[in-house]
């Protein structure tokens, strides 16, 4: 496992100086938040500005009746490239409790910096983040190594352009560590609204049982399988991969925006003919044309595996359960889970 301080994956887009500045002086005019209560507490319970959909889903479940929850990334928009209105900055510095994880969104972690914000509950504060890699450096020897090493312990040589410290802040993918993270935003909204602290506490226990289910789920699902060896697009799952002793290889490394090299294609060529491959996973909201040119080169089918980022028109799942469970599915028919 690698400490919690070493520095999160960095994404190339941030806020500009003057939307930040247009943030100060909105500010100054008391604008009210844009979600369905106001950002000063004047609206319907509790105002919850989260960062992007795992967080808005926590809060919501959590917060159950007493709160309302405005959420940064809207429907359609891809998280990582997240830019923030003068007014979402604004809204931040006056919301009861702001829900996000470190690293993720920079334009979010600049504009929280700047806010003020009394409450902030940071996802990755409540759980132990770790590096994941996917071979995507070190080659394909390190893969015959064995699995186990490949996303546990310490991830050596797994730079994919991020620098070797880089941390994958896929957690929400692991169920496990997704409870974790819930009851730290349980407690969070307790401390941000005492008085209905009995209900956060009661509702975050819940979804951590619902959130147990889903990993024995997972756990049962992915028994007997043929393989241990998923290609996808990016390496999201890494966390997933972990907990369930799979084999992530990533045709993109971490960053879903870099490309691959002509000697990364011919290793995945190998990968997938020695470990019986016969799925290439691609993303709802991303391009799947390099995996569509890799599953043509080797004859293979593609299937989606959704990081879910987001939910929208394309996602196999109206929530975050859902999806997961369709995940599952794509998984064991992938992997040949009997």
């Amino acid at each position: 496992m690698n400490a919690r301080r070493r520095p999160l994956i960095p994404r190339p887009r941030t806020a500009s100086r003057a939307v930040l500045a247009g943030a100060v002086a909105l500010g100054a005019l008391g604008l009210t938040a844009c979600g369905t209560g106001t950002a000063d507490g004047g609206g319907k319970g509790v105002d919850v500005v989260a960062s992007f959909y795992p967080m808005r889903f926590l809060a919501e479940e959590i917060g159950g009746k007493h709160v309302t929850v405005e959420t940064l990334t809207k429907p359609g928009v891809e998280a990582h490239d997240l830019e923030l209105s003068p007014r979402q900055i604004a809204d931040l510095g006056k919301a009861d409790l702001v829900v996000y994880l470190e690293g993720f969104q920079p334009a979010v972690d600049k504009a929280i910096e700047q806010s003020g914000a009394e409450h902030v509950a940071e996802a990755g504060s409540y759980t132990e983040l770790e590096t994941h890699g996917s071979g995507h450096e070190e080659g394909h020897e390190g893969h015959e190594e064995g699995h186990g090493d490949e996303h546990g312990g310490e991830h050596e040589g797994h730079d994919h352009g991020h620098g070797e410290d880089a941390l994958d802040p896929h957690v929400w993918l692991d169920p496990v560590k997704y409870a974790e993270i819930a009851e730290g935003v349980g407690e969070a909204l307790a401390k941000a609204d005492p008085e209905h602290a009995a209900d956060y506490r009661k509702n975050a226990e819940a979804l951590a049982e619902k959130l147990d289910a889903l990993d024995a789920d997972f756990r049962e699902g992915l028994e007997n399988r043929r393989t241990d060896t998923f290609i996808t697009t990016h390496s999201a799952f890494g966390y997933l991969a972990e907990r369930y002793g799979l084999h992530e290889e990533s045709i993109a490394g971490l960053d879903p925006e870099s490309e691959p090299s002509g000697a990364r294609m011919k290793e995945l060529h190998e990968i997938a003919e020695e470990d019986k491959v016969n799925t290439v996973f691609f993303e709802t909201a991303a391009s799947d044309r390099t995996a569509g040119t890799l599953a043509d080169d080797l004859g293979l089918r593609t299937d989606v595996l959704d990081p879910v980022e987001g939910i929208g028109d394309d996602s196999r799942g109206d929530d975050y359960f859902e999806v997961m469970r369709a995940n599952l599915q794509a998984l064991r028919t992938a992997l040949g889970a009997e």
